[in-house]
């Protein structure tokens, strides 16, 4: 039995990838994928008395 579906991967983003079985399962699967994606864990780091803290938004 072959089945049917959707799939995509975010060329923009290394890596995201995901599919669904229908479009409207395939756009929710693929905002999470993107929000997983761009997820990270973020350390707090106290600056070096002689250093810099630059802060990117991206």
């Amino acid at each position: 039995m072959i089945r049917e579906g959707y799939w995509v991967e975010v060329p923009s983003v290394p890596g995201c990838v995901t599919q669904g079985e229908s479009f409207e399962e395939l756009l929710g699967n693929l905002y999470e994928a993107i929000e997983g994606c761009l997820s990270v864990d973020v350390i707090e780091v106290a600056p070096a008395s002689e250093g810099r803290v630059v802060e990117i938004a991206v």
